[in-house]
């Protein structure tokens, strides 16, 4: 029985139709060009993670489909988690259709994969993406005869260029019609999905010969624009100094143009609060307490976190062109001979990488790593990734404290992602013998690409959207809990001493102390544990001032260095509960997850306490 989702009573059931394919096909543009870019998460029985699913256009007799988007992955009999996730996928819950995505490029290594699906006997569409770069390249796939050899639709695309993306969804559509009329059966739950009763050798000599009929291959399959670039882009020195300069240049471009759209944004919040919010709840009669709290605590937290938005839009914009790009994979071949040293291979620097977006994600696509010694002990390094919470952090304090000349802000920013790898070498270094692995690292080198212009914009924007509906509850309560804390007990002049927050700042004082750490920096450190994104609205409350006033007063409190080493304690210290909820849920050790924070914790301290404390000796001994 196909997968389908109960509607309304009298309404036809949706359809399930899978996406499936190899990492670097273009599945992901290919998802966004077929639900219009909308999607929702979704549970499924017999998982533990969660998927990508949309509508995508419904048939002309009103059939509804969802597309759900599984993992890319290598091979249907792996054993890497992500593999395993689609083989649970397809036993517990086994979709109407599969629609198969191959890069057409390189489609005589794909076809394997292919023939392995068709096995399992679910009506399937087979998509050739990037057809169009097939063709540049002189490559020639009899696409029609292939097709009839294998028994099933397969056409020619380009989801980037949005090419045969009508034809595409008219195979589908022509087979969920055939389904509703019996003339298809799909097969439900076969014994074999995923197990190794699958004959390798007649699959790879199969498809072979497929290969040899219908593909045809240029004497020499060269890309030449790709080729001229890599022999300066995978030069084992020249390479490096461009990876460095292109982080570099990422940065000073996250300052240039975000701090400018940041500084509109919280001049507008101002306006805001001074022009109708304080206006409002004085026309009401709000009591004093309860106009402090919603104005000083909760309107201040939050406002001051969202004056960040634009930066984080552009920072998702900016890794979505170098990952579209294909660069990417090539900085992981570059770093792969690093990696080594360090225990982990090329993926694990892909990984930490992403981590400049969020931590999280990143810790959960570990699981492409089949060794758990490995996994482990990338689990243990990313952590202190320069997430874009963080990065907020680090481009707010670099241009109040180090505003001139006008590359210092982002040379300081890039001085704290050097940093964070320097901190993850550390960690590979010190644990790779606990961890120990020896699996082989295998990487696909895609052709460069131009990167679509809607593709990275619509992925910002979503990803910026997903941003604030994940830590808005963070931010309400942190903003709230700040200021009542600043606040309570009732009577207590904020900075008297006599407040929970002063209590909590004292209290950590013995240990921060020595990295120049006052009370009120301790007390935005412990809600930091809470959420990275709330460091910012909290110095916001406790300071009790705007986004547009929070570097003025700063600047007056806390000296350059003790800012330095703030920041390096916020780069290295216990990450946010989100991060620590992916360690425990991916490692199912409580063991490793409280060595992660430990570690963490001790490493924070001891570098903050070199900077803090070796600054002074230097400006001392100057």
């Amino acid at each position: 029985m196909a997968t389908a989702e109960g509607g309304a009573e009298g309404e036809a059931a949706d359809l399930t139709v899978a996406l499936v394919g190899m990492p670097n096909t273009g599945k992901s543009t290919l998802y966004n060009r077929l639900t219009g870019g909308n999607a929702q998460i979704a549970n499924w029985p017999g998982l533990t993670v969660e998927l990508l699913r949309g509508a995508m256009p419904a048939d002309r007799r009103g059939q509804r489909y969802t597309l759900v988007d599984l993992p890319g992955i290598h091979d249907l009999s792996g054993s890497s988690e992500d593999e395993a996730i689609v083989q649970r996928f397809l036993r517990h819950t086994p979709p109407a259709i599969l629609l198969v995505v191959v890069n057409a490029s390189q489609i005589t290594n794909q076809l394997r994969f292919v023939l392995q699906l068709r096995r399992l006997g679910i009506p399937m569409v087979v998509a050739l993406n990037m057809s169009d770069e097939a063709r540049q390249l002189g490559i020639g796939i009899d696409h029609r005869r292939l097709s009839s050899e294998l028994g099933l639709p397969l056409l020619p695309i380009s989801a980037k260029r949005r090419q045969g993306i009508h034809e595409l969804i008219d195979a589908v559509h022509q087979i969920g019609e055939r389904l509703a009329v019996g003339d298809l059966i799909p097969v439900a739950g076969r014994p074999g999905v995923g197990e190794q009763d699958l004959d390798a050798q007649s699959l790879d000599a199969r498809a072979e010969a497929l290969a040899s009929r219908f593909v045809r291959l240029p004497e020499r399959l060269i890309n030449r624009g790709t080729r001229r670039a890599d022999r300066l882009l995978m030069h084992p020195v020249v390479g490096l100094v461009a990876f460095l300069g292109i982080v570099m240049v990422m940065f000073q471009l996250l300052y240039a143009l975000g701090t400018p759209l940041q500084d509109l944004l919280g001049s507008l919040f101002d306006w805001i609060q001074t022009g109708l919010l304080e206006p409002l709840l004085a026309a009401l009669g709000t009591p004093e307490f309860l106009r402090g709290f919603l104005v000083d605590g909760v309107w201040l937290g939050v406002s001051t976190v969202a004056t960040f938005l634009p930066i984080i839009f552009l920072f998702y914009v900016i890794m979505a062109v170098v990952e579209d790009s294909g660069y990417l994979p090539r900085a992981a071949f570059l770093m792969d001979g690093l990696m080594r040293w360090l225990g982990l291979d090329g993926r694990a620097f892909v990984l930490q990488v992403m981590g400049f977006g969020c931590n999280v994600p990143s810790i959960m696509g570990t699981r492409v790593i089949r060794d758990r010694g490995m996994r482990l002990l990338a689990m243990l390094c990313i952590p202190f990734s320069l997430c874009q919470a963080r990065l907020t952090v680090f481009i707010f304090l670099a241009a109040v404290f180090f505003p001139r000349p006008w590359w210092a802000p982002g040379l300081v920013v890039f001085g704290f992602y050097v940093l964070s790898f320097l901190a993850a070498v550390i960690t590979g270094l010190l644990f790779k013998r606990a961890f120990p692995s020896r699996e082989a690292f295998i990487l696909e080198l895609p052709p460069y690409r131009a990167p679509s212009l809607s593709t990275i914009l619509r992925r910002g924007w979503t990803s910026m959207l997903n941003f604030l509906v994940t830590t808005r509850m963070f931010i309400v309560v942190g903003a709230a809990g700040i200021w009542l804390l600043t606040n309570l007990p009732p009577g207590a002049v904020q900075g008297s001493g006599a407040t929970i927050a002063d209590g909590i700042g004292s209290l950590f004082q013995p240990l921060l102390g020595p990295l120049g750490m006052n009370p009120a920096l301790s007390v935005s450190l412990f809600f930091g544990v809470i959420a990275k994104v709330i460091l910012l609205g909290a110095m916001a409350v406790i300071y009790a001032t705007s986004e547009a006033d929070l570097g003025g007063v700063i600047s007056q409190t806390i000296t350059p260095l003790q800012a330095l080493s703030f920041m390096t304690f916020v780069l290295l210290y216990t990450p946010c509960l989100g991060t620590v909820a992916a360690q425990l849920q991916e490692s199912k050790s409580r063991g490793f997850t409280a060595l992660s924070l430990g570690w963490s914790l001790a490493l924070a301290w001891i570098l903050a306490l070199v900077v803090y404390q070796g600054g002074r000796f230097l400006l001392f001994a100057g």
